[in-house]
């Protein structure tokens, strides 16, 4: 009797595996094949938290212009609330959401000894990497991950990494780290936070418009990085320390650091065909152009233009908006009919520059801003799990002969 109930449920299981576990048919991934590097066109998921138009320019939040969310008036909790929870808040669960972030954003004493300890030893990021890190040590529910849990965490998170960044720029100068004033709005005491001043009506609407414009952008490289990590069902602060990561780079959230640096060695509106010359003749990238995926004006890029000359001017350095406008127009004629146009990178660190903010804290900002996006991301991809395992097309050898090692 047991021998059938058995054959039963072999056959049964075989069925099962036949119709609802297909086996993969075997592929061959050993000499040529079609790909193209940086997985550039592949598609890895479906989302319906943002849309990169890449073709007209535009950028959608859950099927809402940028456009329209920096100029609602609701801040960047609003587009927060938006992407945790896929929709625009009702005006008193807006006032709950602000409350709930404000009530999240102190950081723990061995947090402040981290970042007093590591601000001055390298990069910001390495500091923001390192002070994640500890959060997720302090958190004795760091490995519960549940779509509940990892809410709780990316609230958290997105109160506490505008506090950690401004601890680090005012630890860096050995000035005293301030604690959140959680009667102002983030972006209002993130600056406040950062200088020791009350910033300006003007400069906490430009910050929340900065920080609304970086908060998503689909399947870009932080955002892969921090999903495929979660892929594997690690914690949360381990997913997001692997967006940092990646957002570090130059060729990602670097580049706002590296594009002011640029105008900055230009020095002079008049050096600026000069410069571009030297650059196209030596083959020198110009960072803050071009996009994986616009071919057009980046969205982004247009609603900071007439921001940047606004803050520079009021700051003293119109000059580096006039290298912008000029280089701008150079790079254009030359690759504008290649798509090559300027990306959001371009101008913010003009902003930022006018507002008193050291050029390393630039990527830390765009952070700021893309926690909220990171994990919305992994919230979403979640409930349906399925780990990330690309192949590689494997070009060496096949049949090497083993030598020992004396005779090689």
């Amino acid at each position: 009797m047991f021998i059938g109930l058995y054959t039963i449920y072999t056959e049964y299981l075989n069925l099962f595996m036949e119709f609802y576990m297909p086996e993969e048919k075997p592929r061959q991934f050993v000499g040529k094949a079609e790909f193209k590097k940086g997985l550039e066109g592949a598609i890895t998921n479906e989302s319906s938290i943002s849309y990169v138009d890449g073709a007209n320019g535009k950028l959608i939040y859950r099927g809402y212009s940028i456009d329209d969310l920096c100029a609602g008036g609701g801040g960047y909790e609003e587009t927060a609330y938006l992407l945790l929870n896929g929709s625009l808040p009702k005006k008193d669960e807006l006032v709950s959401f602000k409350a709930d972030l404000a009530a999240r954003r102190s950081i723990p004493d061995d947090v402040k000894n981290v970042i007093n300890h590591s601000a001055k030893l390298g990069h910001p990021m390495s500091t923001l990497r390192t002070a994640v890190s500890m959060l997720g040590s302090l958190n004795p529910k760091e490995f519960e991950v549940t779509v509940e849990n990892n809410y709780d965490i990316a609230l958290s998170l997105t109160a506490q990494i505008p506090t950690i960044v401004a601890a680090t720029q005012r630890a860096r100068k050995d000035q005293p780290i301030l604690d959140p004033d959680p009667s102002l709005g983030l972006s209002e005491d993130f600056l406040r936070m950062m200088t020791g001043e009350m910033p300006e009506d003007r400069t906490a609407e430009v910050m929340d418009m900065a920080l609304i414009m970086h908060a998503e952008h689909g399947m870009n490289a932080s955002t892969f990085s921090a999903m495929v990590t979660n892929s594997s069902l690690t914690d949360l602060y381990s997913s997001i320390i692997a967006g940092i990561g990646s957002l570090k780079g130059p060729l990602h959230g670097g580049a706002n650091e590296m594009t002011l640096r640029t105008f900055m060695e230009i020095g002079d509106p008049n050096s600026t065909d000069e410069w571009f010359a030297d650059a196209k003749a030596k083959k020198i990238k110009v960072m803050g152009f071009g996009h994986r995926v616009y071919k057009a004006y980046d969205p982004r890029a247009v609603l900071f233009d007439p921001v940047a000359k606004e803050f520079s001017e009021r700051a003293g350095t119109g000059n580096l908006y006039e290298i912008s406008k000029k280089l701008e127009a150079l790079v254009v004629a030359d690759l504008g009919g290649k798509g090559i146009f300027p990306n959001v990178d371009f101008f913010s660190g003009i902003i930022y520059n006018a507002m008193g903010i050291d050029t390393d804290i630039f990527t830390p900002i765009f952070a700021v801003a893309r926690i909220s996006g990171w994990t919305a991301r992994i919230l979403e991809y979640l409930p349906d799990n399925r780990l990330f395992r690309p192949r590689a097309v494997y070009v060496g050898d096949l049949e090497s002969s083993y030598t020992p090692i004396d005779d090689r």
